[in-house]
């Protein structure tokens, strides 16, 4: 970081400590008649240099290279990235962290659907009305409110990231606080809930991988992100508990999950792969070493679909049909039917509010 000093002829940036300037102008008498500009030199995140004109003041000059000195040291620097959505999504979808979300795949479809349509857009220049005429894009397209919502989060969540992470700055979230979502608050509430036949029939016709997943969600009401993330150093057979950590949950509260008789049956018979610490396996066979190999279950779209279809239910976000979210309503309702108290319910689930609490409760079919 430095200033540099702008001769009056020339324009030739160079050293303060320049007396006269290459093309032979006297910069300390420009200095004195304030001819001379002043600029301030530093490096942004990633190496790129940044200059940044202050004036002709010399003392105004030293305060702001003084200031910007202070904002690198904080991490804080301002300035406006040029980086591309298409750049960026590269950026967010190659790290370990967001690989290991259970909705990676949705993700990187509506970041690459986004990017169909602004990719080449430098990020800093989002504006609130490129978000709203991409949403009546994808309604003239047919697309559901929440499918063009789901879009726009993902896109939403990837910027606060690189936000974060001094990658870009402040400017595009304003677009995203600016504009409203096209789905009505509560209007994607769902009522399915899974009866006890349909929950065998389901189970039956699960793959050997997803058996011990479904009946979790069934059992337990967690969420599919904390069952998929689950390890056994959080599981405790003996006393009968699941210990969810903050960091594991959505609301980012520390939780303890009772495990029923039917699911400590169902975990204890679950193999242990030595080097793995997900409860959740799937076993793939490799033919270049005509061998089989054990990794955790990441995604349950695909074998959700085909269990639906071969137990008779219908699969998806559509009339009367089931998703595996819909495991969390299922045992909700079932425990206040069996007369657990409300409160009971909602610390083991992790309902924070009635509002939401009363979302999940429906009479049983």
């Amino acid at each position: 970081m430095g200033i540099q000093a702008q001769c009056p002829i020339c324009r030739r940036r160079q050293s303060l400590r320049n007396k006269v300037c290459s093309c032979g102008e006297s910069l300390d008498k420009a200095k004195r008649s304030k001819r001379v500009k002043y600029w301030i030199t530093y490096r942004l995140p990633g190496g790129k240099q940044k200059s940044e004109y202050v004036g002709v003041n010399l003392d105004d000059a030293k305060d702001i290279d003084a200031e910007r000195r202070s904002q690198k040291a904080r991490g804080s620097l301002p300035y406006k990235s040029r980086i591309t959505f298409n750049e960026l999504r590269d950026w967010f979808l190659d790290l370990e962290k967001v690989k290991g979300f259970a909705s990676y795949r949705q993700i990187c479809v509506g970041l690459s659907r986004f990017c169909s349509v602004y990719g080449e857009k430098q990020v800093n220049h989002l504006k609130k009305n490129d978000l709203e005429n991409l949403q009546i894009m994808r309604k003239n397209e047919g697309l559901a409110d929440a499918t063009v919502d789901d879009e726009i989060g993902y896109v939403r969540t990837m910027v606060i990231n690189a936000f974060d992470n001094d990658i870009v700055g402040g400017e595009p979230l304003k677009a995203f606080k600016r504009t409203k979502k096209l789905l009505k608050r509560n209007a994607n509430a769902r009522d399915r809930v899974l009866s006890r036949d349909e929950y065998q029939r389901l189970s039956d016709a699960a793959a050997t991988h997803l058996k011990p997943i479904i009946a979790t969600g069934y059992f337990t009401g967690m969420r599919r992100g904390e069952i998929l993330g689950l390890t056994w150093d959080q599981v405790d057979l003996a006393n009968g508990f699941i210990h969810l950590d903050a960091e594991s949950t959505k609301d980012r509260e520390a939780r303890d999950v009772p495990i029923c008789e039917d699911l400590n049956e169902i975990l204890q018979r679950l193999p242990r792969a030595l080097h793995i610490k997900q409860v959740f396996l799937y076993t793939k066979y490799v033919k270049k070493y005509d061998t089989t190999i054990q990794r955790p279950v990441k995604d349950i779209q695909r074998s959700m679909h085909k269990a639906c279809k071969a137990a008779g239910i219908i699969w998806g976000k559509t009339k009367d049909g089931f998703i595996f979210h819909d495991l969390r309503h299922t045992f909700n309702t079932n425990m206040r039917k069996a007369g657990v108290e409300e409160s009971v319910i909602m610390e083991i689930t992790g309902h924070s509010t009635r509002q939401m609490f009363d979302r999940y409760t429906k009479t049983p079919i």
